[in-house]
């Protein structure tokens, strides 16, 4: 004899997956949601003024590295003029890239053209909370010390997304292909770091406080960077709170030295 066994519903957490993984889902997905109602007013009003500002389109999308390395397009509001050319770093924004629009420089700082991702969590591509994901371009950066970073879902909050709130400053006394090997060399490296401390042993709660603090770098409050030493030095010594005995010596060497690529070269991160 056979039973019919109904299918389970949206959100029900099938046989095999992680519960975590089911809650965390669920709650994006509420959170999109509501988002989307309460902010559409604000899509609106940033649409109206790309398209007053004219020359390109409303949206931006590019191809980014998702889970498990599978591609997806990640949507933003654009923010760049499509006539404006530079050489190198070009998918890297640094601190006043000449690509910038007025308005596109407002919509950076308020990080209001990151609000189109919402779809991308929406669909799945993406989560509130995970490792930012990465363009194309530095998908050669996953080599098998970095690749387990694609076990998760990217995402629009996190540990790295705040440490590197003023990422493009970094990148103002440097040039061309420079600007690109120091993103390689140094700060992909401390990225990687930081998402290993973090996501392996994520919970619900430590993902909700990195919300909130997410919102408020958004709106400045941070601690403040004095030059990169001191950024290198913040990461280090979180990465030492949070990360537990699973590395041996030879990665916290190996840090050590990045860490010491980073120093000899100071910039203002001052906002």
């Amino acid at each position: 004899m056979t039973f019919f066994v109904p299918k389970p519903p949206l959100l029900v957490r099938p046989a095999g997956v992680n519960r975590h993984v089911a809650m965390t889902r669920a709650v994006d997905v509420f959170v999109v949601v509501v988002g989307l109602i309460v902010l559409a007013p604000i899509f609106a009003l940033v649409a109206a003024a790309i398209l007053v500002d004219g020359h390109g389109p409303i949206i931006f999308s590019q191809l980014r590295l998702g889970m498990r390395g599978q591609h997806f397009r990640l949507y933003k509001f654009r923010k760049f003029d499509d006539r404006r050319r530079v050489r190198g770093g070009g998918s890297l924004t640094m601190k006043n890239d000449p690509r910038l629009t007025r308005l596109g420089r407002l919509l950076g700082w308020t990080k209001l053209d990151e609000l189109p991702q919402l779809w991308n969590v929406l669909r799945g591509d993406m989560a509130i909370v995970g490792p930012r994901p990465e363009s194309l371009d530095f998908a050669d950066c996953f080599d098998d010390s970095h690749r387990w970073t694609l076990d998760h879902r990217p995402g629009l909050f996190g540990p790295t997304q705040v440490f590197f709130r003023n990422e493009g400053v970094l990148f103002q006394n440097r040039k061309g292909h420079d600007i690109e090997r120091f993103y390689r060399d140094v700060l992909f490296p401390l990225k990687a770091r930081i998402d290993r401390a973090y996501y392996p042993e994520r919970t619900l709660l430590r993902d909700t406080i990195w919300i909130v603090r997410g919102i408020f770098a958004v709106f400045g409050w941070a601690p403040p960077h004095h030059d990169e030493s001191d950024l290198a030095e913040e990461v280090e010594n979180w990465i030492r709170r949070n990360l537990s005995t699973r590395l041996g010596n030879s990665e916290e060497t190996a840090h050590a030295k990045l860490v010491d690529r980073v120093q000899p070269t100071p910039l203002q991160l001052k906002r």
